[in-house]
């Protein structure tokens, strides 16, 4: 619903990691450039390190559209498995039957001989593990026993580790030091500045469809306090903000709308122990009750987040109503 009211073709806000809205900020256009060079230069290891809600799948699947015509990708983020399991989807994604009794030795002699025959026939493969930092330090073993298969002119597979700290903390341990000497390359991403908001914000707006500028100066720097610089965090205030905009019938988002959004996160008025939070939001100078509220065609085609931001704000104005 918010999406008509606003203008927009598509949501500029979802929560699926569409490259088409990646935001290159410094660190997401190094780490790409770093991973697309390792790739090309045929490096074997390369780790992607960073905190969540950072963009890494997003940027992940970005580099897959750049490596995709000339490589054979297999990218897995199912990785609470063991080193067995790792190997049997490994080949399952690149469309191989394997038999349901066969031991790790066998599969890995699979995966070989494809590795080899895409070889042959001049096509790179490229692993991309995702959430790397749930894999056992036992599959992280047998994957770098992949990284064995190589002629004396170069590597016949290159393998991409994405993940959280946790990453650097389990590659960091004496038991995993032969992984980390092979990976070549290490990328991070860090927090967007207050003005990379604005333009992050922008330019997600921009690519659906939206030809104005939905949030105000003043909105768009507090998204870029509240978030901290979060790509996540500044997708889920700046959805809500829209959602709220849209139950008030207004045109513009503002620091005020933003600031009651950030509110809804504040989990401190969940907790059992009957804290609550101390955040409230400012009603000064709104507008009439009446005048916010949307006619009943508009509820009854209402998504989730329009129908809890119109529930706030009829909370909001029944608080401020006299007795």
């Amino acid at each position: 619903m918010f999406l008509k009211y606003h203008g927009l073709q598509r949501d500029p806000f979802g929560d699926t990691p569409n490259p088409d809205f990646l935001y290159f900020s410094s660190s997401h256009r190094e780490a790409l450039a770093a991973l697309l060079c390792g790739v090309e230069l045929g490096r074997g290891f390369l780790a992607l390190i960073a905190p969540p809600g950072m963009g890494k799948t997003t940027l992940l699947f970005k580099l897959m559209r750049h490596l995709r015509s000339s490589t054979r990708i297999v990218f897995l983020f199912h990785t609470q498995c063991n080193s067995r399991e790792f190997m049997r989807l490994l080949l399952n994604e690149l469309g191989w039957e394997i038999d349901q009794n066969a031991d790790l030795a066998t599969i890995v002699d699979q995966f070989n001989s494809y590795v080899l025959q895409e070889y042959r026939a001049g096509r790179r493969v490229v692993i991309i593990v995702d959430e790397a930092q749930n894999l056992d330090s036992s599959v992280l073993e047998t994957v770098r026993l992949l990284s064995d298969f190589e002629t004396p002119q170069t590597k016949l597979l290159q393998i991409i580790l994405a993940g959280q700290p946790e990453l650097a903390d389990k590659l960091a341990s004496p038991e995993l030091r032969q992984l980390r000497q092979r990976i070549s390359t290490f990328c991070s991403l860090t927090p967007l500045s207050n003005e990379q908001t604005g333009r992050y914000i922008r330019h997600r707006l921009r690519v659906a469809g939206c030809s104005g500028t939905l949030f105000s100066a003043q909105a768009q720097e507090a998204v870029a306090q509240l978030s901290k610089g979060i790509p996540r965090n500044i997708n889920n205030l700046c959805s809500n903000s829209l959602a709220l905009c849209c139950a008030m019938r207004q045109n513009t988002i503002t620091a005020t709308m933003v600031r009651e959004v950030a509110g809804d996160f504040d989990l401190t008025k969940f907790l059992s122990n009957g804290q609550e939070t101390s955040i409230h939001p400012d009603v000064s100078g709104a507008p009439a009750l009446e005048n916010k509220l949307p006619n009943p065609e508009a509820l009854r085609s209402m998504t989730p987040a329009e129908a809890l931001s119109y529930m706030r704000l009829v909370t909001t104005n029944l608080k401020t109503m006299p007795d």
